[in-house]
């Protein structure tokens, strides 16, 4: 396809992401007129939003938790709320902490918590080839190491029994509710990345199930999960020995469930 000239201004930009349904069209307008190298990139990247890519994606960077990070097409891209499960996992986390990242996708988690507190042993995983892709470039940053494989599958056997925190942006989307979801996710999302399974918590059952394996004596387990699946997924991780509690921010629409020992 042929990128439609543009006039290299925000108003100009602006407004036919605004006629695309872009809410946020002149702070996106001004991202890509800083991002674009030349007229011909600029214009490029315009027609790639207006077909409804990703912002994140066109760009091939996210914020998260006062960072950029790599995320390229096809990776998820992670949610302002998964700041809450950075946040509190941070606030666990100590110096020579070993800190485990499941569902990494791009490894957003895992790289705020060791950048927020350096000196932690991070590992991270996640099942898509692409993300860990993405991931292997931000977790590098941080000195933490990534793995491609099923869950804890990859993970060295060295570690069990030695992980202070356990963190995992599972997917939790029923599979009915897939469907329903924003286009720019479900369109440019990978599904492993979004369906939890019929009740959008089969892969957090599998990773409660795995966590006492890896956790250290004090060790906790972190899990994102929505506010009407908390008691849900708080059974999951009591199912697995822990002691569960449910943290909730509002302002985030955030929830997250730990576990301890």
């Amino acid at each position: 396809m042929t990128a439609t000239p543009l006039p290299a201004s925000i108003d100009g930009i602006a407004a036919r992401l605004r006629a695309a349904g872009c809410v946020f069209a002149e702070e996106e307008a001004r991202l890509l007129l800083e991002a674009a190298r030349t007229p011909a990139e600029l214009a490029e990247m315009v027609e790639r939003r207006v077909a409804g890519l990703p912002l994140e994606h066109v760009l091939g960077w996210v914020e998260f938790a006062g960072r950029r990070l790599a995320v390229a097409e096809g990776v998820f891209v992670p949610r302002r709320r998964t700041e809450l499960l950075a946040r509190e996992a941070a606030a666990l986390a100590r110096p020579g902490s070993v800190v485990v990242d499941l569902c990494c996708g791009c490894g957003a988690v895992g790289v705020a918590v060791a950048a927020a507190v350096p000196g932690v042993e991070l590992h991270a995983a996640d099942v898509d080839p692409a993300a860990v892709r993405c991931a292997r470039r931000n977790v590098a940053a941080v000195g933490g190491r990534v793995y491609e494989g099923d869950l804890d599958a990859p993970l060295p056997t060295r570690l069990a029994g030695r992980v202070d925190l356990l963190v995992a942006n599972a997917p939790y989307v029923p599979t009915d509710a897939v469907g329903l979801m924003p286009p720019e996710a479900r369109l440019h999302e990978p599904r492993v990345a979004l369906d939890g399974g019929p009740d959008g918590l089969d892969v957090q059952r599998r990773v409660a199930a795995a966590a006492p394996r890896w956790l250290a004596p004090t060790g906790r387990l972190l899990i994102e999960t929505s506010q009407r699946q908390a008691p849900h997924t708080a059974a999951a991780i009591a199912a697995a020995g822990l002691t569960a509690r449910v943290v909730r921010d509002a302002e985030l629409d955030a929830t997250v469930v730990v576990g301890s020992r």
